[in-house]
């Protein structure tokens, strides 16, 4: 597919980011060994989050993107870092070997479903919005730490996802705190 490859026939990031909201495991391996998507996986977490921002514009304003922007990126960050520990140090599988790399990665790219919450614009829909986007990007990540962590069971990635997953939602509870609650 010549049309969605780039340099070294690496996939374009819209491409990447399509499938990774489609689920495609191997999209997942893909960007897990791909050292150079590390770049790729930061712009789908910042284009994410700022359509997080934009679709909040009629309740937060302007100003809320900048700072959804850097809550998104240090809960990025923390959450891959985190979930590295666990799923290398407390819930290994036979064939776990991945470093914190692969996770940033993964991890980023399972964000991009949340792209979708630019539709928050559309007041009447906004809250069902964010939760289904919300829930998506949950699924995406659950693949990609079922992919990064070379998992055969989907049960301990979602054991993972589920012992990491309060770090991410302190950060957003506190993002929450100091500029109010989503439009539910």
């Amino acid at each position: 597919m010549t049309s969605t490859s780039g340099p070294a026939g690496r996939s374009t990031l819209f491409h990447r980011m399509l499938r990774a909201s489609i689920l495609d495991a191997q999209m997942y391996e893909e960007v897990e060994a791909d050292r150079a998507a590390t770049w790729q996986a930061f712009a789908v977490v910042v284009f994410s989050s700022v359509a997080a921002g934009i679709g909040g514009l009629h309740q937060h304003g302007w100003s809320v993107i900048g700072w959804y922007t850097a809550a998104a990126l240090a809960g990025w960050w923390l959450w891959a870092w985190v979930t590295y520990l666990i799923g290398t140090r407390v819930l290994p599988d036979v064939e776990t070997r991945a470093d914190s790399g692969e996770l940033l990665r993964t991890i980023g790219f399972s964000s991009a479903p949340g792209a979708l919450r630019i539709l928050g614009l559309i007041s009447p829909i906004a809250g069902a919005v964010f939760l289904l986007s919300t829930l998506w990007m949950l699924v995406a990540m659950v693949i990609a730490v079922r992919q990064a962590l070379d998992y055969r069971s989907t049960g301990r990635a979602i054991a993972v996802c589920a012992l990491g997953f309060p770090i991410y939602a302190l950060i957003l509870a506190v993002s929450l705190l100091l500029l109010g609650p989503w439009p539910l």
